[in-house]
């Protein structure tokens, strides 16, 4: 009976180890991080408006299927040119939810610093920031050794929430080969830019690989943003990761 005890024991050892040896093995794997950027706003003095950047993002994958995410945040600009701006997660678009935020960006020209709090790690990294304070368009042409094409096009006018805008589009062309594309990549932005606030309140992206994203401010006030936005979150420490405090260390 000993015996048959020893023989079962030593045959599920045998076992266990000819399973574990049978298991497949694998290093570490990375993510794939998607994102979509809002409308960009340079730090304009003496322009402020506070609104809503909504985006809503369609995609059609492989299988024919279609998917569509959906995302607001806050976004502001101060009298002295201090952005605000929220990041947060998708939602299904037809989700009455608010994506997760995962981060607040603010940026201070009169300072030349920035912060960015991550609702993950509730740490502030504060870092030097050179202002935008204007846009630079590409000039029309062919470049990248006459690989790449950009067309421009004027769209006429039109009214966002009652402020006057102008739209233009731009129409980019990658060659076939230059990418390791097989045939012509076409992709191509509209933006209705508003003189007035000196930014763009609708841009629409369409991408064969990242699909239609449309991005629209609303809910625009033209009165200055709530100073308190500017302000650390509680329960958030700061990490200063500036030259000059790298320097000092």
């Amino acid at each position: 009976m000993k015996r048959l005890a020893t023989l079962l024991a030593v045959g599920c050892l045998l076992f266990t180890r000819t399973v574990t040896t049978q298991e497949p093995s694998r290093g570490p794997d990375g993510r794939t991080h998607t994102s979509v950027s809002g409308v960009e706003v340079p730090a304009v003095p003496g322009v402020p408006f506070s609104a809503e950047d909504t985006v809503d993002w369609t995609r059609t994958l492989e299988n024919g299927s279609r998917v569509t995410l959906h995302l607001d945040a806050v976004l502001a600009r101060d009298s002295n040119g201090r952005i605000y701006r929220e990041r947060h997660h998708f939602v299904s678009a037809e989700s009455e939810d608010s994506g997760p935020l995962f981060e607040i960006h603010m940026m201070d020209p009169q300072t030349r610093t920035q912060l960015r709090c991550s609702g993950r790690t509730y740490q502030c990294i504060l870092s030097d920031y050179t202002p935008q304070l204007f846009f630079e368009s590409t000039p029309a042409g062919t470049y990248e050794h006459g690989n790449r094409t950009l067309v421009r096009e004027y769209l006429g006018t039109d009214t966002i929430e009652g402020i006057y805008v102008a739209g233009t589009r731009e129409t980019t062309t990658i060659d076939a080969g230059a990418v390791g594309n097989e045939r012509p990549v076409v992709s191509t932005r509209e933006f209705w830019y508003s003189n007035e606030l000196q930014t763009n309140l609708a841009v629409t992206r369409i991408d064969p690989v990242e699909g239609k994203q449309i991005i629209r401010l609303s809910s625009i006030s033209r009165s200055e943003p709530d100073r308190h936005l500017w302000d650390i979150p509680i329960g958030f420490s700061v990490r200063d990761m500036r030259r000059s405090a790298g320097r000092v260390r």
